[in-house]
């Protein structure tokens, strides 16, 4: 007896298809989709954010001095004549930054390998590479999802059952976080 479903996929493909269904499901909070894959799905993301749940506030906050580049007016970087080369102007700026600990660290790798990275691009420029933004799907687990369900001790998913898709009769499902 398999301890996981196949669906009907070679290893790899399998393992992006869930990867991809998970992300998903954490960005957007709810997916629709076939119950066997529902049901695997639900594995993966109930494990995610209890690892996030676990390690929410294992961090601390530490003060770093950075080198930031002046900027003008415009935006751009203002640049100074020093003998006979541009040279950017650096600005030294105090910084606070949270510092993980090792286990925080251990349960972010562990997230980065089943979560894709997430593009956000805008409604009125769409197509467009100026303005998209890179979602950091693992801060979003730390940061948003993990403090909902602080007190809960599991069950953070439900599957909600639709009904039979009118192509191949197979049955539908809601998977949503709860």
């Amino acid at each position: 007896m398999a301890k996981y479903r196949k669906l009907g996929r070679t290893s790899d493909q399998r393992k992006a298809l869930l990867r991809n269904q998970v992300t998903n499901l954490l960005y957007h909070g709810k997916i629709v989709t076939t119950e066997a894959k529902a049901k695997e799905v639900k594995k993966i993301a109930e494990k995610l954010i209890t690892l996030a749940v676990k390690e929410k506030d294992n961090f601390e906050e530490v003060k770093v001095t950075a080198k930031v580049a002046r900027k003008d007016k415009d935006g751009k970087r203002v640049k100074e004549v020093v003998d006979g080369k541009k040279v950017t102007v650096y600005d030294e700026v105090e910084k606070t930054i949270k510092k993980d600990m090792p286990s925080r660290l251990h349960a972010r790798r562990q997230m980065l390998q089943v979560l894709y990275s997430i593009k956000e691009v805008p409604e009125t420029n769409a197509g467009r590479k100026r303005n998209t933004k890179e979602v950091d799907m693992v801060a979003k687990m730390f940061d948003e999802i993990a403090p909902k369900y602080v007190d809960r001790k599991g069950g953070y998913t439900r599957i909600v059952k639709i009904g039979q898709r009118k192509g191949d009769g197979a049955m539908e499902v809601l998977l949503e976080l709860v």
